[in-house]
């Protein structure tokens, strides 16, 4: 069952791409509107993930500090 949702999403992928370069050279208008899906969804994607980062970043430089890293050896 996981394998066939992990096929699923490769397929979405491939086709999204697909149709990004489709409509680079001027493809027809609905490759246009996937193109489109597509790439914002990348940029959603990407901005989470920065976003996910800096949150990390954070709370190592917190733990650091002294804010709490658990180990009691000192």
């Amino acid at each position: 069952m996981v394998g066939a949702v992990l096929v699923g999403v490769l397929v979405l992928v491939l086709t999204g791409c697909g149709c990004v370069v489709w409509a680079e050279r001027g493809g027809p208008r609905w490759t246009r509107a996937v193109a489109a899906l597509t790439l914002a969804a990348g940029d959603l994607l990407r901005g989470a993930q920065q976003r996910r980062r800096r949150r990390e970043r954070r709370e190592r430089w917190l733990l650091g500090k002294g804010g709490g890293g658990g180990d009691g050896g000192e």
